[in-house]
């Protein structure tokens, strides 16, 4: 009997080839083309590239203008005040919305849907994933922005004309500075929009399909602007990322008032980085295999309202140790200086829309005394019970001249004049200028006072 044995060869098994992992940029493109795919997302993207120009062409053809808002008086006379109005608009309502629908929504997006899995599977790596979904949503916010800015400008200079602009203390801006100073206004309010955006984007991550981290850099807003009205200390106040909305006006006076509004963009560049880093940190831990793990209330306070909450503390001790920030910031000698450097600029508009003799700022030597209430109520912090009086020499008049203003001075150091007489210096009366009749120039005006100024000198 013959036993056979066969010998079985054993091959090796084939190599696994891994998969390549997608680079950041095939992520970026595509979380891009999801974003502007959304019917919401190209409608904003319309909107904010027509709908500023209309408005702003529309207003300026109109008889009432919005005087209560920051440049608003001076829509008739030129078209860069358009973007200014635009932009204290965009600051208060438009970009904490625009903020809240596309970083707010970037990831949430996906717990709705539940495509985390096809889309892990997809990519490989959550760092590209969310560093994919931030740069997208940042385009998109950037495109919003620009699109403010651009259809305010075209649509003011269009209506209106490239005149030269009042700033803030009442000095005439010519037409090429006045275009570089509302770009540069522009541009420092995305400092506060990034720091929205990256709350957004941890509301987003934290919250998931909840529609409060939709919400979240709306609301956040909204209180920043409920603590911006309230008289705070000025220290607490610039260490909110929402003074940046508000501190762009310093550049409209000469010289420009930079500490304030470089202050709140260093607050704001902090809070942008702060929240993403936490939303980044909260994202990589976030447990994929489990479909209902998309966010709780307690992550939320525990990664992002603590930290944030401390991070107020601390920008409020650096701002107070490094900056000569106290109280309200808004003192008699701060006022009186302002409004005395607003009415001798307009003073002198006003001699030359009347035909008369040319007078400098230097030769008038305009002053101005205040008080605030009655002798009772110290005269510093904002309020609408500040009463001034101004008083300037002309050449050759002995006599000097005088002219009483009523001023309500706002948190922020934003006030408006209204002149109370005499009649034929600071009443209601229309004057002729290069646009046609426009009210007195010293009737009402706007000024500013600068919140870290020194109080004398």
């Amino acid at each position: 009997m013959t036993t056979t044995v066969r010998m079985t060869a054993t091959l090796p098994p084939p190599p696994v080839q891994e998969t390549p992992r997608v680079p950041v940029t095939r992520c970026y493109r595509f979380e891009l083309v999801k974003l502007v795919a959304h019917w919401r997302i190209r409608l904003l993207l319309l909107a904010c590239w027509v709908a500023p120009g209309l408005f702003v062409a529309g207003v300026s053809e109109q008889s009432t203008l919005p005087s209560d808002t920051l440049f608003g008086r001076w829509m008739h006379a030129t078209g860069w005040a358009g973007p200014l109005v635009t932009l204290g608009f965009a600051g208060t309502w438009a970009l904490p919305l625009l903020t809240s629908v596309v970083a707010g929504d970037v990831f949430a997006s996906e717990d709705r849907l539940g495509t985390w899995r096809h889309l892990l599977v997809a990519v490989r790596s959550p760092r590209r994933i969310f560093a994919a979904k931030a740069l997208a949503s940042l385009t998109v916010i950037l495109l919003l922005v620009a699109g403010l800015a651009c259809s305010s400008t075209v649509g003011g200079v269009l209506a209106v004309g490239n005149q030269p602009l009042v700033g803030l203390d009442g000095h005439l801006l010519p037409p090429a500075d006045a275009a570089a100073r509302v770009l540069l206004a522009w541009v420092c309010v995305l400092a506060p929009t990034l720091a929205l955006a990256g709350i957004g984007l941890l509301g987003s991550v934290a919250l998931g399909r909840s529609p409060v981290g939709l919400l979240l850099p709306a609301v956040v807003a909204l209180a920043m602007q409920l603590a911006q009205m309230m008289p705070l200390p000025v220290a607490v106040r610039l260490s909110l990322p929402g003074s940046a909305f508000l501190s762009w006006n310093g550049l409209f006076t000469s010289p420009a008032q930079l500490a304030p509004l470089l202050t709140g963009i260093a607050v704001s560049l902090v809070w942008a980085v702060t929240a993403t880093a936490l939303a980044y940190l909260l994202f990589l831990r976030r447990d994929f295999t489990n479909p209902a793990d998309d966010g709780s209330a307690r992550r939320a306070v525990v990664a992002g309202v603590l930290p944030l909450a401390g991070l107020i503390a601390v920008t409020t001790v650096v701002v107070t140790a490094t900056t000569s920030a106290t109280g309200s910031g808004i003192t008699k000698d701060k006022v009186q200086r302002s409004l005395a450097t607003a009415f001798a600029h307009l003073y002198r508009m006003q001699t030359a829309q009347l035909n008369r003799p040319a007078v400098t700022e230097a030769r008038l030597q305009a002053t101005a005394a205040c008080d605030k209430g009655s002798y009772r109520v110290a005269a510093e912090g904002p309020g609408n019970d500040w009463r001034c009086v101004v008083s300037w020499h002309l050449p050759g008049v002995e006599a000097a001249g005088s002219a009483v203003y009523q001023l309500d001075v706002t948190p922020d150091g934003r006030f408006v004049a209204d002149g109370d007489g005499p009649k034929e210096v600071n009443g209601y009366f229309l004057v002729r200028t290069p646009a046609g009749d426009a009210p007195n120039p010293l009737w009402q005006f706007d000024g500013d006072v600068e919140l870290l100024a020194p109080s004398k000198g």
